[in-house]
């Protein structure tokens, strides 16, 4: 299947779901992607879909979540800001390079943390998209739809996020390393404390790696058949061979 057919049938599948799609339409829009008339039942369409998403969600939640999920994925790790990186050298200088350390594990350990609450906040976002958002994400890239969700809903999924990044952070002493660092570091002479909102900085880092994760799961589904782990993506987003 050409990657053009691939994106149609996704998009037939996100307007399922988000429309009251009718039979005729359908049908319409099937052939249009090259699909011989009704070879896709409307509920195989639509679980095909589903499962894609849960499909791509869990893979996206399971690998985020997982201890060493951010800390030891270069593409995603959460590293010093740059506004602390002035405090860290000088620190470091002091024998104090352990605990720094510690300040990096811990942003990562936070946001492995947080993504095990993602899943059901990625499928209410997705669940949203509309059917000229659809046709806006058919005619975009491989990653078109975590384009689009990262671009219209992530102030939205940030304010739900940051509470969960917030209790995780005091769940591993984060905020209390960070006084204590802090403090030590506004011992020193000609120094003051960086401004930074640390609570904002892991949230962002975390969201931003969660969609960068979510992007690359879209774009195998989309694209690569061993992607589709089970019959039913292989039909929907393969063959799709006519149902009997």
């Amino acid at each position: 299947m050409t990657r053009v057919r691939s994106a149609f049938l996704l998009l037939i599948c996100l307007l399922l779901v988000t429309s009251s799609c009718s039979s005729a339409a359908l049908d319409d829009l099937l052939a249009a992607a090259g699909v011989p008339d009704r070879a896709l039942d409307r509920e195989t369409v639509v679980a095909g879909l589903r499962e894609a998403l849960e499909v791509g969600s869990d893979r996206t939640v399971e690998r985020t979540s997982a201890v060493d999920g951010f800390l030891a994925d270069e593409l995603i790790r959460i590293a010093i800001p740059p506004e602390l990186q002035a405090m860290t050298d000088a620190l470091r200088t002091l024998g104090l390079g352990r605990r720094v350390d510690d300040l990096e594990v811990g942003m990562n350990r936070a946001a492995e943390g947080a993504a095990g609450e993602a899943r059901e906040i990625l499928w209410s976002e997705i669940r949203e998209l509309t059917i000229p958002d659809a046709m806006a994400i058919l005619g975009g890239g491989p990653t078109a739809a975590t384009e689009h969700l990262r671009e219209r809903t992530e102030a939205r999924i940030r304010a739900r996020f940051r509470p969960i990044v917030v209790s995780k952070m005091d769940e591993v002493g984060l905020a209390r390393l960070y006084a204590d660092l802090a403090e030590r570091y506004n011992r020193l002479p000609l120094v003051s404390r960086p401004a930074l909102d640390l609570d904002a900085y892991v949230t962002d880092r975390a969201l931003s790696g969660l969609f960068t994760v979510l992007g690359n799961e879209e774009r195998r589904i989309r694209e690569d058949p061993v992607a589709r782990t089970t019959e039913l993506l292989r039909r929907v987003f393969g063959q799709a061979p006519a149902a009997a």
